[in-house]
């Protein structure tokens, strides 16, 4: 294990004597974010808290830098980890530069007080994280994604070799969600940082992660590289949806299809038909889409959202078979719309099934 910063071994965690979560295997190398996700209660911030030493843990070691944190000095530690977690603190009469200077206590003596070199690196800190204009602002009235980006300065400033954060994009709107891990991605390139967190997100942890770790209702169920990890509908599984689905080529969420017979047909690709798709599950309204290849834009959207989706497999012509079939279904409906404005060798049968609707009488120009 040597070639990871932080590593674990056998970790049970949980409080007072009963384990919640045993046989815990986090591995992080310095550059790399290791992301923890899971559904509530299944005990991601046990685990991080546990990591960080806020709850004592039943088993096993944390291995920092190849020595175990239960020979490590509390000063030592200060000066190598640092925290961000989810409890919002409430400094009284501080301003922002007084917060950020916090995080050079672990290198002050007994009285706290900091040289000119202390106070250049809490400016530093602060202008990495775009926060040097807030230096003298009351941290009581920022807004949330503000209060954000200055705790993440008061962690840099600690020059840590490892940062653990407790969902950091808690109460952020999408602006400064992406603000904050944008900062935390950049950071770790540039002053080769190890980052262990959780998310919510999926759809962010999906994109700024270097590992996964699943925790799931009977513990730790998978470990890897977001590539490995959402895929197979696994996501499905880990959090028990039932209602709607986990686009995991996407990383998005989408609701459930409208149940019913499909009364309107939906020639799309590319990506055209996905607005068309949403808007009429947002109505209440079954639809059949195609003709979608397997690997088309559309297509898990289609799949998600539609009664019925006409498909051909990925990279093959459409066959006559196919296209029979796709007449059958848009004759049902009744009605169709027709998303593309143009047609090439790829989607020439598109192009036949819309001539074919408006012979029909049955479409309607999108």
């Amino acid at each position: 294990m040597s070639e990871y910063f932080v590593y674990t071994e056998h970790m049970a965690v949980g409080y007072g004597k009963e384990p919640m979560i045993e046989e815990i295997s986090i591995h992080v190398r310095k550059g790399e974010i290791l992301t923890l996700i899971g559904p509530n209660g299944s005990g991601k911030s046990t685990i991080l808290k546990s990591l960080i030493r806020q709850l004592d843990l039943i088993a096993g070691t944390v291995w920092l830098d190849g020595r175990g944190m239960n020979d490590m000095e509390e000063g030592e530690i200060a000066r190598r980890l640092s925290i961000l977690m989810t409890d919002r603190i409430k400094p009284e009469l501080m301003t922002c530069e007084d917060v950020v200077e916090t995080g050079r206590y672990p290198y002050t003596g007994r009285l706290g007080i900091l040289t000119p070199q202390d106070r250049e690196k809490v400016r530093e800190a602060m202008e990495l994280v775009d926060a040097w204009e807030l230096r003298d602002a009351d941290f009581t009235r920022l807004s949330d994604g503000q209060r954000q980006r200055v705790l993440l300065a008061r962690a840099i400033c600690q020059e840590p070799e490892i940062i653990v954060l407790d969902e950091p994009t808690s109460y952020l709107d999408v602006r400064y969600k992406l603000e904050l891990l944008s900062i935390l991605k950049r950071l770790v390139k540039e002053k080769n940082l190890a980052v262990v967190m959780s998310l919510h997100e999926l759809d962010l942890a999906q994109k700024v992660s270097d590992q996964i770790v699943c925790v799931g209702k009977s513990g730790i169920e998978r470990c890897g590289p977001p590539e490995e990890i959402f895929t197979g509908g696994y996501i499905r599984s880990l959090y028990g949806i039932v209602s709607g689905s986990y686009l995991e080529s996407f990383g998005c969420l989408e609701m459930e299809a409208v149940k019913g017979e499909p009364e309107i047909f939906v020639i799309g690709g590319g990506g055209s038909g996905i607005p068309v798709y949403r808007r009429l599950q947002r109505g209440g309204i079954p639809f059949a889409a195609g003709i979608l290849a397997e690997n088309d834009l559309d297509y898990p959207v289609a799949a998600a959202l539609a009664s019925e989706v006409v498909k051909e497999k990925a990279f093959c012509p459409v066959g006559e078979q196919t296209y029979a079939h796709a007449v059958r279904v848009m004759a049902r409906c009744g009605r169709v719309i027709c998303c593309l404005k143009t047609f090439g060798p790829f989607n020439e049968s598109c192009r036949r099934l819309k001539e074919e609707a408006r012979m029909r009488g049955i479409l309607e120009e999108e």
